[in-house]
């Protein structure tokens, strides 16, 4: 493993002498640009596996994506490598059917610390819920980026990741009433607390995540790429065109329902995966949106 195969899979051409804020900010935004967040190796009949070594020969040297405990991890191997002051934290996703937070620490992100300022580094999400830079670790505090807005709230230790959203414009009637559409105006995403955590910590969720028949990720292909103007997804076979139009006040959904004819030259054209299995796409019903 080597930090210039890593550039070179996100395309970062600067300098890396320096561990300052505008090479964290580089970096976070090409590897979500690059990096897919994927969990389509579970629908391929493998396993994800934590271990930074098969990550980083799997996401950097055969041009996949990965899910949070892949691409966070191989993420934070990089930070180090690079000479930051980064911490893992673990956090719970947020379960609007529940309207509370899962209760299992199941999604990986990174503190990190510059000049004494702490930020919060996420590069696998996925959808319009992605961050393409790092947060500032400020309560209350607006931060503005291209998906939206973002909000840390700090509420007696436990911070909480939330996101204002834009009113989605759908150009395809068939997917009006579609559940991958998220209509609502603030969305709560996880929360976390700022105890450092370890790889091993993650382990029996990794298995879990990719062998409970009531997972997410058992019960949903997904495949989902940032891009200069917002981003694409790939849920089972509905394959998603998002273009975010902020002046406007909408995001643009393009939305369409694709064969399994097309679906090797989707993700190659797209999101720039080749599988070495073939994909059996998946599309269960469960609570997820774009």
């Amino acid at each position: 493993m080597n930090l210039e195969e890593y550039f070179k899979r996100i395309g970062f051409h600067g300098s890396c002498d320096k561990p300052d804020l505008a090479t964290l900010k580089s970096i976070h935004t090409k590897h979500v640009m690059s990096i897919p967040f994927e969990n389509l190796s579970i629908h391929c009949g493998e396993k994800n596996i934590m271990d930074l070594e098969i990550i980083f020969n799997k996401i950097v040297r055969n041009n996949r994506g990965g899910w949070c405990l892949e691409n966070n991890f191989l993420f934070g191997w990089v930070l180090r490598e690079m000479g930051y002051d980064a911490s893992m934290l673990a956090s719970r996703v947020f379960n609007s059917i529940s309207n509370n937070f899962g209760p299992h620490e199941s999604h990986l992100i990174h503190k990190v610390v510059i000049d004494g300022e702490a930020y919060i580094t996420d590069v696998s999400f996925g959808v319009s819920f992605q961050v393409l830079e790092p947060l500032e670790l400020i309560s209350g505090k607006d931060q503005r980026q291209a998906p939206g807005v973002f909000r840390l709230i700090d509420k007696e230790g436990v911070w909480v990741l939330e996101k204002t959203c834009r009113k989605p414009e759908i150009l395809n009637p068939d997917f009006a009433t579609s559940s991958l559409v998220d209509r609502k105006g603030t969305k709560t995403i996880y929360c976390f607390t700022l105890e450092p955590r370890e790889a091993k910590d993650f382990f029996q969720i990794n298995h879990t995540l990719q062998t409970d028949p009531s997972s997410l990720f058992t019960n949903k292909s997904v495949c989902s790429l940032q891009t200069p103007t917002g981003f694409r997804a790939l849920i089972g076979w509905t394959c998603s065109e998002v273009t975010f139009k902020p002046e406007e006040g909408v995001d643009v959904l393009d939305m369409r329902d694709i064969t399994d004819d097309e679906i090797e030259q989707i993700l190659w054209e797209k999101f720039g995966v080749k599988l070495q299995n073939k994909l059996q796409p998946v599309n269960n019903k469960h609570i997820y949106t774009l």
